[in-house]
């Protein structure tokens, strides 16, 4: 059966360096192979003792297959006679990493080259602010991720170490969750999340923009600018304007209109062209007094700007108001 895989009589070639690759947590990779073509092409793609996949006498011969890679892998079959033996591996998990070695026999030559496969999980992390009674929290957490991601937190440009952070998932991919208490701050916080593996860093922002002291009935604008150091052109981005747990505004890229849940709120398309998303509140009573959010998010970056607006009643009084006595002489009030 020996001579049915490799021909009796070869020059052999192995590659002298192996090959890194970087897959991406529960998608497709192709893993590089390539040869010199002759008639009666046989491959083989094995990891360890294990037959990842076969082809001989001019199709794929699976009966060996290792069954944790059923349905999960290709050859590119019209690239095989321009000496291409690349493999594809569909949804990744992290039982995949290792060592692969790809066997290529012909007719009068076999290689060997060896693919190193690591597998990378980033899924996009989520930055909250977050009330619990008098206190508040920013919170910056990742669903899945793979190896364990660096997290630091910035003040002011200033790092910051008082965070506390959650790991759950034994092997992984983990998820991750890293709180800081911001209580009584009206500083600037900036966290980072970073996969060296994947070479990828997203950043959150949280800035408080300011709080405004308003009457009753007026009007106010309330912004959101992304800084100067981010860009959201060219990236697939949301925008949402909060109170409370109320979606007061929201929209997908600045291209796509809003929708608002309020006739009383507006928004200036010509400046979100700019990064600046602002809304405006109009006919203000007491119970529009309190924070509101504004969310940017897109897959590298999130800001989040708080605004507190708090109103002011203004009573009209007159004379009628007052129960008038000899002490206090009101005669004088029109």
């Amino acid at each position: 059966m020996l001579d049915l895989f490799f021909p009796v009589f070869f020059s052999y070639h192995k590659s002298n360096n192996e090959r890194l690759i970087i897959g991406r947590y529960d998608e497709d990779v192709i893993l590089p192979c390539l040869f010199t073509n002759e008639p009666d092409v046989v491959i083989h793609w094995k990891i360890q003792d294990n037959t990842v996949h076969s082809y001989f006498k001019g199709m794929d011969q699976l009966e060996r297959q290792y069954p944790r890679y059923a349905n999960r892998t290709s050859l590119f079959h019209s690239e095989i006679h321009n000496g291409n033996a690349s493999l594809t591996v569909r949804r990744l998990s992290l039982l995949d990493e290792g060592i692969y070695s790809c066997y290529v026999g012909t007719t009068s030559r076999y290689t060997m080259e060896k693919v190193v496969l690591k597998v990378g999980a980033f899924h996009t992390p989520l930055m909250k602010y977050e009330k619990k009674n008098t206190e508040s929290f920013l919170v910056c957490s990742i669903l899945s991720v793979y190896p364990h991601p660096r997290i630091t937190w910035e003040m002011d440009n200033a790092n910051v170490s008082e965070s506390s952070t959650e790991v759950t998932g034994a092997l992984g991919p983990f998820y991750v969750k890293s709180t800081l208490n911001i209580t009584g701050s009206n500083s600037s916080f900036e966290c980072a999340i970073e996969n060296s593996l994947l070479n990828q860093t997203w950043r959150g922002e949280w800035t408080l923009a300011g709080s405004h002291w308003v009457n009753q009935s007026e009007s106010i604008p309330l912004w959101c600018i992304v800084g100067s150091n981010f860009s959201l052109q060219n990236q697939d981005f949301h925008v949402n304007w909060y109170k409370g747990k109320n979606v007061l505004d929201w929209h997908l890229n600045s291209a796509q209109n809003r929708t608002a849940n309020d006739h009383r709120f507006s928004w200036n398309k010509e400046l979100r062209s700019h990064n600046a998303f602002p809304i405006t509140l109009k006919h203000l009573h007491p119970s529009d007094s309190g924070e509101y959010l504004c969310n940017v998010s897109s897959s590298e970056y999130t800001l989040l700007t708080i605004h507190r607006v708090h109103l002011s009643v203004c009573y009209v009084v007159s004379k009628e108001s007052f129960m008038l006595t000899d002490k206090t002489p009101f005669d004088d009030i029109e």
